[in-house]
């Protein structure tokens, strides 16, 4: 650790902006000193919450006798719809289709219905099991498979994007095909479960401490459940072990009962559910299926495309509006359509209401584009490679009208070009190519397969508005900064990088920045942690306040040393002003003396970025983040085992803000983009019952499901050409899609039992059990082929 010495001279500030910086918290996560908020001191008389779940997917609920459970040890309370004093609703789009709890109807299995306060975690947990509901059985619907756009309920108005005739388009080309493919959900598995503790106030004051990512909703949502304005709640959250999205809408529900509670009994409570509870009653990555028709030449050039991106949204809107937009909005991927026409259509189901997850939507896009490319390539005999570059976006250097997107941005930013002829190169695809087929050749029981995927992903929310932050930034007398931004710290690095912003602006070393705990009471009307969109939003308010500061300070200097504003030149952890160097601290002393204003509220919005949802047409991204990635795996063909044998990546980040959180960033994404393509298995039985709803039946990736060669890079050469924060771009969502590659890594060693002249249309997860069935179909169409 840098012990600071005001009169020390260096030609450089330890921690600012491009270089390699620990997590702040790194070696508390470590150490087991990092304070969650199950760590925190609980206070004196604290009670604990418990949710009762439905335990029929679709009913009336014809009777409920609670007096067993009132009665039972420890019970302090239990809440109903009817004790909520304010709107039972927590819908973050305001379709007023969530109920913080189910009144007479529930509509999936596992919705809260009642909850028990008691004194107690484990007496809440005992009593919620005493409740006796009766149920009127109404029709359900889980899969969506069979469902149909134009009949059935969707949770919110679909999505249409359009460019040219594709039916005219596909009509006409030389070759055309279609296909269906389904593409699973996925658990977010965060390590620490949700939880919220509320604490009363006086007047109609709470204080929430809650695993959120996004503060500002769970306040105006406990608000609305209360009955009260927006600012008599304050929401808090230091850090998240983790989120992946889970935690942008899914911790109102935790929040709102939390303060309910504590308002009415004028006790603290807290509410943790287990992690059976949590993985039932939470939302998750939405599983779709895919219709496609394409229409090609004999090159294997696209002509003209079709998609309906069917999604499986749960029983209430959620976010599921903005993710199957999304979806659509990734359908190209790194390709140009000629003609496209690509519509979702988000199922009412019922089932939990699916939610954000980490990119988004865009996976399943990204995931139906690359089928596409594999079809084609399979059709004309082609590696899929080949067939990829060959649709790839216009280079950024020449435009030829290969440029639009599908909904009429123009990509004016593709590097996909260098970066997949790079990766081509530094991961020898062409020699390890003839050499994975030598080896199938001379290998009757393993085979294995290579894919190179490329992945482009736009950055920014699609809900403009949403496209603002805020900051707080305090300088002491002694020259230490406060920060305080709108973005909330789930593990990903933010707190770190943002303070390297600060530590940059003023030139001083980043121990001398102190980043504190996100709270609704300094930074209102906040964003989610989310899209990407942390450190680009967070960062650059945090430099405007700290810019800010820096220009009061400027002009002071100037003012009280008779000099040019221009010879104010702030060096590494000191100030020149004309000919002399005063230490940075002399200086916030000297100007504090003079009453010069040392805090700022800082602001940004991202530019140019608009969207016309109606017309489908718009410019929602600001930029785009490139990447690609080289997998290589095998299979056993009598067990359909597998395991990925080599992964090289390179994937860009512009100039980073700091690329050893960013290559974490990318290493880990690979790995859970994989783990959602493979092992992650979402079950519903019949009774519509989740049965993957805990550690033992839910499968994440182990460290031993990593690739045994991992060869992961950033390209050094990267400048993000929009004004971002220091040129740097996103890493938190599109390095996940680079997982992708390992699908197709298996699709092509599948597809090797039939020496690649029939796709294997595996769908995802590709578990052992689908590569095993993908093989022996393989196998029968094979022997029926001339």
């Amino acid at each position: 650790m840098t012990t600071h010495n005001p009169n020390l001279r260096a030609d450089r500030i330890i921690g600012g902006v491009a270089t390699d910086q620990r997590h702040d918290s790194a070696h508390k996560h470590v150490a087991g000193t990092a304070i969650y908020i199950d760590d925190m001191p609980e206070p004196a008389g604290t009670l604990h919450g418990c949710l009762g779940l439905s335990t029929t997917p679709h009913a009336r609920i014809k009777g409920m006798d609670l007096s067993v459970v009132r009665s039972a040890p420890g019970v302090v309370d239990v809440l109903t719809a009817g004790d909520i004093p304010g709107e039972n609703d927590i819908s973050p789009t305001g379709r007023h289709d969530e109920p913080v709890l189910a009144g007479d109807t529930v509509q999936f299995f596992g919705q809260p219905i009642f909850c028990v306060i008691a004194e107690t975690r484990e007496e809440a947990r005992r009593a919620t099991r005493l409740a006796r509901i009766e149920y009127e059985e109404l029709p359900f619907v889980i899969d969506v498979g069979e469902l149909d756009p134009k009949k059935d309920k969707l949770v919110t108005p679909p999505l249409t994007l359009k460019r040219g005739d594709a039916a005219k388009a596909i009509a006409d080309a030389p070759r055309r095909l279609k296909g269906k493919m389904r593409v699973g959900g996925q658990e977010h598995f965060y390590l620490e479960g949700h939880i919220a503790m509320a604490i009363p106030g006086e007047d109609q004051d709470v204080t929430v401490y809650c695993s959120t990512q996004h503060p500002s909703e769970v306040q105006h949502m406990v608000g609305h459940a209360l009955g009260v304005p927006s600012h008599a709640v304050t929401v808090e959250i230091r850090r998240m072990g983790g989120g992946f999205g889970g935690k942008e809408t899914q911790g109102n529900q935790f929040a709102a009962l939390a303060a309910i509670a504590a308002k009415k009994l004028k006790r603290a409570v807290k509410i943790r559910p287990d992690r059976d509870d949590d993985m039932t009653a939470t939302g998750k990555r939405h599983d779709f299926v895919i219709d496609y028709e394409v229409g090609f030449d004999d090159d294997g050039n696209i002509l003209g495309v079709d998609y309906v991106y069917a999604a499986r949204c749960g029983f209430s809107s959620d976010l599921s509006g903005p993710v199957t937009d999304r979806a659509l909005f990734h359908c190209d991927n790194t390709y140009y359509y000629p003609a496209v026409h690509a519509q979702s259509a988000p199922f009412y189901t019922n089932t939990v209401s699916n939610t954000a997850f980490r990119g988004f939507g865009g996976p399943q896009g990204m995931v139906g584009a690359e089928r596409v490319i594999d079809e084609v390539a399979f059709a004309v005999g082609k590696d899929a490679l080949e067939i990829r570059k060959r649709n790839f976006y216009a280079p950024a250097d020449r435009d030829g009208g290969r440029n639009v997107t599908p909904y009429h941005q123009r990509v004016e930013d593709n590097v996909i070009d260098r970066i997949v002829a790079e990766l081509e190169e530094s991961s020898d695809y062409a020699r390890r190519r003839r050499e994975i087929a030598a080896f199938n050749a001379n290998s009757r029981i393993v085979k294995r397969g290579m894919a190179l995927t490329p992945v482009k992903f736009g950055i920014s929310f699609t809900a403009t508005h949403y496209n603002q932050a805020g900051a707080l930034v305090h300088v002491y007398t002694d020259g230490s900064v406060h920060l305080n931004h709108g973005g909330t710290e789930m593990g990903q690095g933010l707190n770190t990088k943002v303070a390297q912003v600060v530590a940059e602006e003023f030139q001083i070393d980043l121990d001398r920045v102190k980043i504190t705990a996100t709270t609704t009471g300094k930074v209102p009307n906040t964003s989610a942690t989310a899209a990407s969109s942390g450190s680009d939003l967070n960062g650059m308010a945090a430099q405007n306040g700290a810019h800010q500061i820096k220009q009061r300070l400027i002009d002071f200097a100037a003012d009280k040393y008779s000099v040019p504003h221009d010879q104010v030149v702030f060096l590494p952890n000191r100030v020149r002003i004309g000919n002399q160097e005063i230490a940075f601290a002399d200086l916030i002393k000297q100007a504090y003396f003079a009453r010069v204003q040392l805090s700022a509220a800082g602001f940004y919005k991202t530019p140019k970025i608009h969207w016309n949802r109606d017309k489908g047409e718009g410019h929602p991204f600001y930029y785009f983040a490139y990447g690609a990635a080289c997998a290589e795996v095998s299979i056993d063909t009598l067990t359909g085992e597998y395991m990925i044998e080599r992964a090289d990546i390179l994937h860009e980040t512009g100039r980073s803000l700091n690329p050893a959180i960013d290559l974490g960033q990318v290493e880990g994404a690979f790995v859970q983009g994989a783990g959602w393509l493979t092992t992650e298995e979402l079950w519903w039985d019949d009774k519509g019952r989740l049965r993957t709803h805990a550690p033992s039946t839910y499968k994440i990736p182990l460290a031993s499901d990593r690739p045994k060669i991992f060869n992961v890079r950033l390209a050094d050469w990267s400048v993000n050409r929009e004004a971002s924060v220091h040129r740097s771009k996103a890493v938190g969502e599109p390095p996940f899609m680079l997982g992708m590659s390992v699908l197709h890594a298996l699709s092509d060693a599948v597809a090797s039992v039939a020496d690649h002249r029939i796709c294997p249309r595996l769908d995802a997860p590709a578990t052992p059990e689908r590569v095993l069935m993908a093989v022996e179909r393989l196998k029968r169409e094979a022997k029926a082929l001339p």
